[in-house]
């Protein structure tokens, strides 16, 4: 299968992450020593370039700060092989995450601060039919504007553009349920999906959670859901009644940031290039699994040809 120019498209917000990491058993509320860290984060951001990392062509509409920061996010991308002709530079254009980990590498709080996204509009208004025409899939954040995803369906809509979805938060993003129906595949975590649907999955077994995920799904109407559940590895529900679970790799774990996007950007490249929901769960955990066992975001450079993805 031929990649068109932009490959798969990524919209959604840039952020750069402030890490703090305990040089020894960290004590919620006791003064920790140890170090902290500043890289180029957002969910959107990330999963472009974990797509570029497995040598797919990829695009980011996006905003940076026109800053020599906004420029050095930008300039990492475009080193990376993404397609960043259509991200704009305006002064505070990015969010700022800030998160301190346990010393078992698990996050232990955070806070956050959104961008203004509504620039992206604008950048969909004017070039959104060039952007989607030359695609081959696009993922988006859910939880941004809802004009913004509007946009974003109505094109994949005119162009008949797979559409797979990504949530940084999913209290923003459940007020837009008939926006969902949509997307032809939802990827969260299972807290997410808890919050998505108004239930607690937390204490359930794998069957029952099937069976409520597929249940709430099919009331819902939404296409098909795929949730990560940690160390236990994915399960994916499908409207028609079709499901799947996909085991984790398990590694030592140094660093969760990033795990979930990789796993998106593994999932939605295998679902964009013919593969089965078992099968791009499957590539998805690989990523996952290699950007836990890292301090970085995004996995590293792979072949396609590891997973088997057709390139041009």
């Amino acid at each position: 299968m031929n990649q068109k120019k932009n490959g798969i498209v990524v919209v959604g917000a840039i952020f750069v992450d402030i890490k703090g990491f305990p040089q020894a058993t960290y004590v919620p509320d006791g003064r920790n020593a140890g170090h902290i860290e500043y890289i180029h984060g957002g969910v959107a951001r990330n999963v472009v370039e974990d797509i570029a990392n497995l040598g797919l062509n990829s695009t980011f509409v996006g905003i940076v700060d026109n800053t020599a920061l906004g420029e050095d996010v930008k300039q990492r991308l475009k080193n990376r092989n993404v397609n960043t002709e259509y991200m704009k530079s305006i002064e505070n254009g990015m969010g700022t995450w800030l998160a301190v980990f346990d010393h078992d590498g698990e996050l232990a709080g955070s806070i956050s601060h959104r961008p203004n996204l509504m620039p992206i509009y604008s950048v969909l208004e004017e070039y959104g039919d060039t952007i989607i025409e030359n695609c081959d899939s696009v993922v988006a954040e859910i939880d941004m504007d809802e004009e913004i995803v509007e946009k974003v369906v109505y094109l994949c809509q005119k162009h008949n553009k797979k559409l797979f979805g990504v949530v940084s938060n999913m209290n923003i993003a459940i007020e837009r349920k008939d926006l969902l129906k949509q997307f032809d595949c939802l990827i969260c975590n299972q807290l997410e999906s808890s919050i998505l649907f108004s239930r607690d999955f937390k204490e359930i077994s794998m069957e029952e959670l099937r069976d409520a995920l597929l249940e709430e799904l099919q009331q819902s109407e939404f296409n098909s859901l795929i949730v990560t559940l940690g160390e236990t590895g994915s399960l994916y529900v499908k409207n028609n009644g079709e499901c799947g679970f996909c085991q984790a790799h398990q590694i030592e774990v140094k660093d969760t940031t990033g795990a979930g996007d990789a796993f998106c950007a593994g999932a939605s490249a295998g679902l964009t290039y013919g593969k089965s929901m078992l099968e791009a769960m499957r590539i998805g955990s690989h990523l996952a699994s290699s950007v836990i066992a890292s301090r970085e975001n995004v996995c590293p450079c792979f072949s396609s040809d590891k997973f088997n993805i057709v390139k041009k």
